[in-house]
């Protein structure tokens, strides 16, 4: 928690300084009322005592109410200020944080596990700084400054006093030591809640045509009721308090009177007066006192959470990156990308997922990767972008290994196109000039990305052509739409190198043909790396690369892998028929 404190900025911290003087001062003032009820008591009880003095003491107990009143509307106003703030800054620190995490450090904390840390974690924060901060400071205070005023009264009443706090104190305790490692899974079974509710809405239209809603429903019912029973837990843990604090409250002020009238009871007349007075004050200072501690027992409420959340934000923040930012921002050439002995296997990963690739793209050229699913084609292209880092060997992008470029200036040399085609929730336009790499994206730039990614045609019939709104994930567009919404985005970056992570495999044959000869007159100057299933969509690559359970088993041409790589050969039989074999 204390390491979070350091977001605080020089602001917060000088409204806080303010905030605890105000609470200071309402501290002041609620303990002092109690002195001008006791006057107050000793003058009705006194003969000869003026209505006018009695009006006074009224008046400064009214004037002490108001003014606690205005320091505690302040304070609020400034708390507020400073745990908006602080939850504002922590939640920018935390997503950016997560921006910079790599595919593999994502998927350790999984997606919905960030999302709930966003969102639920800060929120708790945000709830402790609101209202525990305030109550630290005032419960202590106020529990303090009360007993230095009764400690004199009666070791009688002081006595019950104490004895009182013992059982409040033992209470909270008994409750935290209970309820404590609760919190912690409460916030795993938050997780996994959005887990599976992001799951469901991801895949509804499998769910819907599976007929799997019941199966669905009872997989959420199962963390939704363990959830439930958790927290139910806690909140009936946490209610047995408030009775015992209110029971121990009204029994300890029953006590004070009846201790006494006895005190009354045998003490000369002349002392009667006084002890009456000192038993009103005291019983004022006892609640006080028993006031504070029910403060500090929602503190012990919230505060676990808080601190059970502030781990979890902490173990984000914390976290090594294991991409880290290079600085170089000059290159050697232009548009050539080589592999050196290049190994890779994900994190604890026993086996390698690709073993010793070498290979070398110049400038201008088309390479194709092809293979078997699980063959190390996605993953091989995803090394170059750095969404994984080489285990062993080197990636050199224009002669420079990609580790030594400022991340920035290595993704301004590339337009990427992923596997899945990813779509925001934006205009058509916005979704083509998506990000940026220093140049000037023009509507005519806009339109000639989706003239060559061949999606004039259905975005022409839209009713705000380029203008019209695509929904989160593109979910009111075909997938085909969005492949060549997502390659056009990659054409108007205008960048060096290309790469088609199996970006076509969503076109009819008509389309992916007519796509790919208007690309290759477009990027003729630029590098192209195709990662492809369809033999049809790279025969006419400059070089081939067939890789084999992650090793390269087979580079060049179309015909020349036909005649020398059986692999080859084989998925070309499965998809093309004799004739197209001997004609290619």
């Amino acid at each position: 928690m204390l390491k979070l404190f350091k977001n605080f900025q020089k602001k917060d911290i000088i409204y806080g300084l303010i905030s605890i003087l105000l609470i200071v001062a309402q501290v002041w003032l609620d303990l002092k009322m109690p002195d001008y009820m006791s006057e107050i008591t000793k003058l009705v009880q006194t003969e000869g005592s003026r209505m006018a003095d009695i009006l006074k003491n009224g008046a400064f107990m009214l004037l002490c109410a108001f003014t606690t009143l205005v320091c505690a509307i302040i304070t609020g106003y400034f708390i507020a200020n400073i745990s908006a703030r602080f939850s504002k800054n922590v939640r920018k620190k935390l997503f950016n944080k997560a921006m910079d995490l790599s595919s593999a450090e994502i998927k350790e904390f999984s997606t919905s596990s960030l999302i709930t840390r966003t969102t639920n974690d800060i929120t708790q924060i945000q709830m402790f700084i609101a209202m525990g901060l305030q109550m630290m400071i005032k419960a202590p205070l106020t529990a303090i400054w009360a007993v230095t005023k009764i400690l004199n009264k009666s070791w009688q009443w002081s006595a019950l006093t104490a004895l009182a706090v013992v059982i409040l104190l033992s209470t909270v305790a008994i409750i935290l030591i209970i309820v404590l490692p609760r919190f912690k899974i409460v916030q795993k079974l938050i997780d996994k809640v959005n887990n599976v509710t992001r799951e469901n809405l991801t895949g509804i239209r499998v769910i819907r045509a599976f007929n799997a809603e019941e199966y669905q429903e009872n997989k959420f019912e199962e963390v939704n009721n363990k959830l439930t029973n958790t927290q139910l837990f806690n909140q009936k843990a946490f209610a047995i308090m408030q009775p015992i604090m209110y029971l121990v409250m009204y029994s300890l002020t029953l006590a004070i009177y009846i201790i006494g009238i006895y005190l009354i009871k045998n003490s000369l007349m002349v002392d009667k007066i006084s002890i009456f007075g000192d038993m009103v004050v005291f019983s004022s200072y006892s609640m006080q006192v028993i006031m504070s501690f029910l403060m500090l027992a929602m503190i012990f409420m919230i505060l676990p959470r808080a601190n059970v959340s502030a781990i979890r934000i902490n173990e984000v923040l914390e976290k090594d990156i294991s991409i880290k930012n290079g600085e170089q921002k000059e290159a050697k050439e232009v548009g050539t990308v080589e592999f050196k002995n290049v190994y890779f296997k994900y994190p604890d990963a026993e086996e390698y997922l690709l073993e010793n690739i070498s290979f070398k793209v110049n400038k201008g050229e088309t390479v194709a990767f092809i293979g078997s699913t699980g063959s190390g084609k996605s993953t091989l292209i995803n090394l170059i972008p750095r969404f994984y880092d080489a285990t062993e060997g080197e990636i050199l992008v224009d002669g420079v290994n990609v580790k030594d470029y400022d991340i920035t200036y290595l993704y301004n040399k590339l337009g990427y196109v992923s596997q899945k085609a990813v779509m925001f929730n934006d205009t058509v336009a916005n979704n083509v000039t998506y990000g940026e790499n220093g140049k000037e994206k023009t509507k005519e730039l806009v339109k000639k990305a989706l003239e060559v990614a061949q999606a004039t045609e259905f975005v022409s019939k839209m009713d705000e052509k380029e203008e019209s709104m695509i929904a989160q994930g593109g979910t009111n567009i075909s997938g085909g739409q969005k492949q060549r919404l997502s390659i056009a985005r990659a054409i108007a970056r205008e960048p060096e190198i290309y790469i088609f992570d199996d970006s076509f495999s969503a076109l009819d044959y008509k389309t992916d043909a007519t796509l790919r000869h208007e690309l290759k007159k477009y990027t003729k100057e630029a590098t192209c790396l195709i990662v492809a299933q369809r033999i049809g969509t790279i025969m006419n690559a400059d070089k081939i690369i067939v890789l084999d359970e992650g090793k390269c088993i087979g580079v060049g041409t179309h015909k020349e892998l036909l005649k020398k790589c059986s692999v080859y050969r084989q998925i070309a039989e499965s998809q093309l028929s004799k004739e197209e074999l001997e004609n290619a």
